[in-house]
């Protein structure tokens, strides 16, 4: 395992295992019929790594998945995260792995990323201003900026390579895409999904502007729910005490990073900066606040 100078988690290894399909977060061990994922502390921006980890930031998108997981109860592909359980191989960095880590089933993937938007923002708000659509879909006149949205929109986007950008996708390439029956069944998961989630946060005082899901099928060709679920790096969640249409909230999640990058004029293109110690401390206190909130526990 390789820690940065705070105490991140920058890079996994583990001894008697081949080097893990790293992705910008995770880190996957392929264990036969079952995947080991442990959640790193790095953090990425703009489709761009940062050299400099986040401490106790895995832990979080790790333990708000679990969360998530138990709270929405469609199958998913969750093994356990009780790393006592673990096979005898990994026992070795049990301590680790604890609160960071899962073991799932491996499960051929659905190659569709699939987008809950609940609110106006980013590159939807962007799109709307310019054509008044949001991926393709066309909105009545009206809307501002973070303003809620008459109805749940499903914006799908393909799934790009490390340091490639995902592409927008409407529902007929969708469909092109997956097949008619699958499209409509990730749309419905989708949506529901999000719509239930969102009606819990925002009784814990957070709103969900908009998540990322993902999807795998089993041995039945069931949807199973899969990878990481309601995250501060997969959504954009927004204290709901600052919310006023018009403006982006100061979110609980990675967009202090996105912005502070844009204050100093990053391009966007690998490789990134360093980032100060000022805004690892604040990003850790947002995602800690994030999962506490959100869960009323206690980060372990």
């Amino acid at each position: 395992m390789t820690y940065d100078k705070n105490g991140a988690l920058i890079e996994t290894r583990i001894p008697g295992l081949p080097p893990p399909s790293s992705g910008k977060v995770r880190d996957v061990f392929d264990l036969g019929d079952r995947l080991l994922m442990v959640v790193s502390d790095r953090i990425s921006a703009f489709d761009v790594i940062l050299p400099t980890g986040v401490p106790d930031k895995g832990k979080v998108l790790n333990q708000l998945s679990l969360f998530w997981l138990d709270f929405l109860g469609m199958r998913n592909h969750l093994v356990t995260a009780d790393v006592d359980e673990y096979p005898a191989e990994l026992q070795c960095v049990r301590d680790d792995l604890r609160g960071r880590s899962m073991l799932v089933r491996k499960l051929p993937m659905v190659a569709v990323e699939c987008i809950a938007r609940g609110y106006l923002t980013g590159s939807g708000w962007k799109e709307y201003q310019k054509s008044g659509t949001v991926n393709g879909q066309k909105l009545r006149e009206g809307y501002q900026n973070a303003s809620r949205l008459d109805e749940v929109l499903f914006t799908p986007t393909t799934k790009a390579a490390i340091g490639d950008h995902d592409e927008a996708i409407d529902y007929a390439q969708t469909e092109a895409l997956v097949g008619a029956d699958t499209a409509r069944a990730l749309r419905d998961a989708t949506i529901g999904l999000y719509s239930r989630a969102a009606e819990y946060a925002l009784g814990h005082g957070i709103i969900i502007a908009d998540t990322k899901f993902e999807f795998g099928r089993d041995a039945d060709g069931e949807l199973v729910l899969a990878d990481e679920v309601l995250t501060p790096d997969s959504s954009r969640f927004w204290p709901q005490e600052s919310y006023a249409v018009g403006k982006n909230p100061p979110s609980l999640d990675k967009q202090y990073v996105r912005d502070w990058l844009d204050s100093i004029h990053f391009n966007h293109q690998p490789p990134g900066p360093e980032l100060p110690d000022d805004v690892v401390a604040r990003t850790r206190e947002i995602y800690v606040k994030a999962y506490e909130e959100l869960s009323g526990k206690k980060l372990v």
